[in-house]
């Protein structure tokens, strides 16, 4: 895999770091359990999406757009991104926010992400739960093409063979990490929501040979749905990197038990991540993705699903600053 035949721009803080969680690892009695940190990205508190969007605003750039649009839900960690490369770049961006969750609160729909996008300079719509947010994009990028507008479309989470690729080059950066440390990965994990991340890690792994089974954690669509979707991104991503084939079905395994009551809805198990990963590691995590990955993993080594003598990597997909959104669902000062 030659990425270099791709449009990007290196703005992200790589490679992430590799570290070793020992007080965690002591606290559910093994496997040996280590972070990729992708919080870590840099662009506006760093996240999965960093990687994802060094390769999308570089096609923005070569077709010399001057406003970019994406969409996703209040707390979208990937439009907060997307805010901040816009800023970087000195283009306009324009944000279709969806309140999956139904909320009223301020903490919410005003606080965190969403404050974050607004210092970056975006602007935004809101928008009910249960519409065609493509669609909805697609509407509102037309009216501003309209008013002479060159508008560059994202899709939700970046997630879309172009966005994939950032996932399919972390890949041969974690295993090169690994080798360098003499570090044999037995599983890899993280959360999976939109598909690109894990379309990517499948699809890197896979193409290099590297052995490493990935387990997505699922954070809202169930999971046929959810296989079906990290599968087909992954086929069309093997297909732009010139390694049709390399992908299986049975590659992609997404377990997703931690959904809880839906998406952007944190389980008691999601809030037992956060803490854990906050006061045994000081690690931040939050309630919406790398919260519910977290908690996959820890019921997952809980019930032995991990023999004790393996290594297990956890990737953090970063989201801290969603943690002000959510602040009656987190332990009180005091």
């Amino acid at each position: 895999m030659h990425f270099s035949r791709f449009p990007r721009l290196h703005l992200a803080h790589l490679p992430t770091p590799l570290e070793k969680l020992d007080r965690l690892t002591e606290a559910l009695g093994g496997p040996e359990i280590w972070i990729k940190r992708d919080d870590c990205t840099g662009m506006s508190t760093g996240g999965n999406k960093t990687r994802k969007l060094e390769f999308l605003m570089a096609e923005a750039v070569a077709e010399k757009a001057d406003m970019v649009m994406t969409q996703g839900a209040i707390q979208s960690n990937h439009a907060r991104q997307t805010a901040a490369f816009a800023a970087k770049l000195g283009m306009a961006c324009h944000l279709l926010l969806e309140n999956r969750t139904g909320s009223t609160d301020p903490n919410y729909t005003q606080n965190g992400n969403v404050l974050l996008d607004t210092l970056h300079g975006a602007t935004h719509e809101l928008r009910e739960s249960g519409l065609d947010m493509h669609a909805e994009m697609e509407t509102v990028a037309e009216q501003y093409r309209g008013r002479g507008k060159n508008v560059y479309v994202i899709p939700g989470g970046g997630s879309n063979p172009t966005g994939a690729l950032g996932y399919a080059n972390c890949a041969l950066e974690l295993v090169n990490q690994a080798n360098e440390r003499g570090l044999k990965i037995d599983h890899l994990v993280h959360a999976t929501g939109s598909a690109g991340t894990q379309a990517g890690l499948v699809t890197g792994i896979k193409a290099i040979n590297a052995g490493i089974p990935v387990l997505g954690i699922g954070v809202r669509a169930p999971k046929e749905a959810q296989e079906n979707n990290v599968y087909q991104l992954s086929l069309a991503t093997a297909k732009k990197l010139g390694c049709d084939g390399v992908v299986k079905r049975e590659d992609v395994v997404a377990n997703t038990d931690y959904v809880g009551e839906g998406y952007g809805l944190p389980a008691a198990s999601t809030l037992e991540a956060i803490d854990m990963f906050a006061k045994l590691e000081a690690i931040l995590l939050d309630p919406v993705y790398s919260g519910k990955g977290a908690a996959g993993l820890i019921d997952l080594i809980r019930k032995g699903h991990f023999r004790k003598d393996e290594k297990v990597v956890f990737l953090h997909t970063g989201g801290s600053a969603a943690l002000f959104g959510y602040t009656t669902d987190l332990p009180k000062p005091g």
